[in-house]
């Protein structure tokens, strides 16, 4: 027999390269192995496959970094520099005017004439997306029966089943929603009928809630035309948010504001102007039914005017996309004695 240190170098020979071979074997997947160092290629000089599904939404700061030459911001370039505008047209005897044409207008952004009108459309046809805040606050409580059957009598007139939606909104302290976006009548009308006086006012909460949380978040499939009437005194003792503030936003959801006052004392107060500068920053309409029973004809007014506007979209020259509230001015060219009458400008989005 041989000695036992003479076998086992063999063995122990064979068990070294073993581990050898193994170890060489998985190398790659932990350190290159050891040779020439070649150079990566570069991310231009290989093409990508194509990519089936669209790719996610990236933050802002990430859209900022992107190449100018990339489609999507292009796009949306595209999309944020056209803007919408819904105007109304009357004679000197406040009749509404519906046959002019595209050339019959010039168009001025930021005091600069715009670069061209891209659509226009006389007595627009498109879907209504209406809120109604009533003012349901301790002093309007001795005329508030007749306004919600004034506002039931609006909504069954105006809101076409299929194609309009509205909501209702009662404010005194805080709004309540009483009837949800819907192009139902008789939920609209049980909604208006639920409401019950008392309490403060926060008319302009209100207004910023109705923007904010309601017209600017519903989805829609096409071109809408955003519009709330406001039923109330005017006077605010209990937002939180400023009338320019409550302004801005209803600028910002391109909402038309149309104002009902409730004073009939027979003198403008200082609510009615409040309510005026609502309506002339948004493109609406102030009345003052001095009479309870004009109530009923301001709504129908509304319901008319809705009914006998134009819409046009156009591309501003100079744009720039840095949130800068630009102003609009609409002119009646060859027609001095026509009024046009639309919000006073927007603000641009910011990047």
């Amino acid at each position: 027999m041989r000695p036992r240190s003479t076998w086992l170098i063999p063995v122990l020979a064979v068990l070294v390269l073993v581990a050898q071979d193994s170890g060489q074997q998985s190398a790659p997947a932990s350190s290159p192995a050891p040779g020439p160092t070649v150079p990566a290629p570069q991310a231009s000089t290989v093409p990508s496959a194509p990519n089936p599904s669209p790719a996610p939404l990236q933050p802002a700061s990430t859209a900022k970094a992107a190449s100018p030459d990339d489609e999507s911001v292009a796009t949306i370039r595209r999309t944020v520099n056209e803007v919408n505008v819904v105007f109304t047209v009357t004679d000197k005897h406040g009749h509404y005017v519906k046959d002019l044409k595209k050339d019959d207008f010039k168009i001025i952004d930021d005091n600069k004439p715009v670069d061209r009108i891209s659509s226009f459309v006389n007595q627009t046809d498109l879907p209504l997306e209406v809120g109604l805040l009533v003012d349901a606050s301790n002093s309007v409580r001795d005329r508030f029966t007749f306004e919600q059957e004034s506002a039931v009598e609006f909504l069954n007139q105006t809101i076409r089943p299929h194609y309009d939606t509205a909501f209702v909104v009662g404010f005194d302290v805080t709004p309540e929603v009483t009837e949800d976006f819907t192009d139902n009548t008789e939920a609209l009308s049980r909604g208006v009928r639920a409401l019950r006086p008392g309490g403060g006012t926060a008319m302009f909460d209100a207004l910023y809630f109705a923007c904010r949380d309601k017209l600017l978040k519903q989805p829609h499939k096409g071109p809408v035309r955003r519009a709330i009437v406001l039923l109330s005194d005017g006077e605010d003792n209990q937002s939180h948010v400023t009338r320019e503030e409550a302004i801005e936003m209803a600028q910002r959801a391109e909402v038309i504001v149309y104002t009902i006052s409730t004073n009939i004392s027979g003198m403008k107060g200082r609510g009615d102007k409040v309510l005026e500068r609502i309506a002339d920053a948004t493109g609406g309409r102030a009345f003052f039914p001095f009479q309870i029973r004009d109530v009923a004809d301001a709504f129908a007014e509304i319901q008319d005017e809705l009914r006998s506007q134009y819409a046009l979209s156009y591309k501003p020259a100079d744009f720039k996309a840095d949130g800068h509230y630009r102003t609009i001015e609409i002119v009646a060219l060859d027609h001095k004695s026509l009024r046009v009458r639309s919000r006073r400008g927007y603000y641009a989005p910011a990047q």
